[in-house]
């Protein structure tokens, strides 16, 4: 979940003086530009909407308007471009919710539309724009010729009023606009995930257990049409057959486990993880300090992390030896996991961390990866604390 930073001091324009420096000429293009631009959206306000509204009571009519909205989005996604380019101008680009519902069919998409604040506020701003673009253009256009020693005084207190313009307008409605967008990704996140988790289920059923407990049958049958004629062969066979069993056993156990296994839900994060740390290939000592257990969306998503993570230390890292640290902080669930390996870990390496960072991101969780070239590594996730039942009072301290 991340959003574009807000503008840094040194994209300020400096303090106007009697100079044509590179800030003031862009401030001139800028103001040159207003008079097209503006006439370019408003006669496509004019038309769109126009037409849209005036045919509203037909069938044609509402998606038209919505349609227009839509484009007048794209004109303010244009304007921002231009603020920024000549006027050092950073505005967030607001959430594309409305763009995004047409998968929900053709109705959620055009009410989304016609109520969409972004495209009203920029049809408001383009009908503002026409007789300021051609205030501005006019203003600029004498000075260049007539006023040139005032120019960059002018240029800036014009400038100024367009910087105020478009913030005002151009800009996300508000946090809450900013949080949908971000949620309406971290839902994608979490359907694919959960569809990914189904397969690799499906697969591990089909491929491991389902696989092994059709030859059992089989092995069974046989075993019954030899029990008359050679009964050590059949008793063989059942011995063979009982040993499958065992296998099949253990490979459900270990699907399950994988799925949720029984120790977290019976026993805790503490227990959970050091059974993982217990089959790491590399020694891990694992410090949990928590006053309360977490809810259990929480708890399931922290301790496959931490499986994940050993996984990689145990294949990648080249590590001698790990530790897995948690702890509570306020509202947060922190997790950090270190290994003295050579290092070089990369999210975008092919072990799976952007996948976890996405993971983590879609619960309002943190990933921070540090892995220097000749280590160590350390990847410290945060997750909100929500608690199980109880009101989870107290702080515990890091170990």
């Amino acid at each position: 979940m991340t959003s574009s930073p807000p503008a840094p001091d040194n994209d300020r324009p400096p303090p106007a003086r009697f100079a044509l420096d590179p800030w003031t000429w862009k401030e001139i293009c800028y103001l040159l530009s207003n008079l097209p631009v503006a006439v370019a959206g408003f006669v496509y306000t004019v038309f769109m909407i126009g037409v849209g509204v005036g045919l509203s009571l037909t069938v044609v009519g509402l998606p038209l308007l919505a349609g227009g909205l839509q484009g007048a989005r794209l004109l303010g996604r244009a304007e921002r471009g231009r603020a920024r380019a000549l006027l050092g101008v950073r505005i967030d680009e607001p959430s594309a919710t409305a763009l995004g519902r047409r998968d929900r069919g053709v109705l959620p998409w055009l009410w989304s539309s016609l109520k969409d604040p972004v495209g009203w506020r920029a049809v408001l701003y383009s009908f503002m724009r026409l007789p300021w673009g051609v205030l501005t253009f006019t203003v600029t256009l004498v000075s260049l010729f007539v006023l040139w020693p005032v120019l960059p005084f002018t240029a800036r207190l014009l400038t100024n009023a367009d910087r105020a313009m478009a913030r005002g307008l151009l800009s996300p409605s508000d946090e809450l606009e900013r949080r949908i967008a971000e949620l309406e990704s971290d839902r994608g996140v979490v359907v694919d995930t959960a569809a990914a988790d189904l397969r690799r289920i499906e697969r591990d059923l089909h491929d491991g257990a389902q696989a092994r407990l059709v030859a059992l049958a089989m092995d069974l049958g046989l075993a019954k049409e030899k029990l008359a004629q050679d009964p050590e062969a059949a008793a063989r066979m059942v011995d063979e057959a009982h040993g499958e069993v065992k296998v099949a056993l253990q490979e459900l156990r270990d699907l399950a486990r994988g799925i949720h296994p029984a120790v977290l839900t019976d026993r805790g994060l503490d227990a959970a993880l050091s059974a993982i740390a217990s089959r790491c290939t590399v020694p891990v000592t694992v410090g949990v300090d928590l006053p309360s257990r977490p809810a259990e969306a929480i708890e399931g998503i922290a301790y496959f992390t931490v499986s994940e993570l050993l996984q990689n230390v145990s294949k990648h890292s080249g590590a001698r030896s790990a530790s897995v640290e948690v702890w509570r902080s306020g509202e947060r669930l922190l997790i950090q996991i270190s290994d003295d390996g050579r290092g070089g870990a990369r999210m975008d390496g092919g072990t799976g961390m952007s996948g976890l960072a996405e993971r983590l991101g879609a619960v309002d969780g943190l990933f921070v990866l540090t892995s220097p070239v000749g280590g160590p590594t350390t990847v410290v996730a945060e997750l909100p604390w929500r608690d199980r039942g109880g009101d989870g009072a107290g702080v515990a301290k890091r170990p």
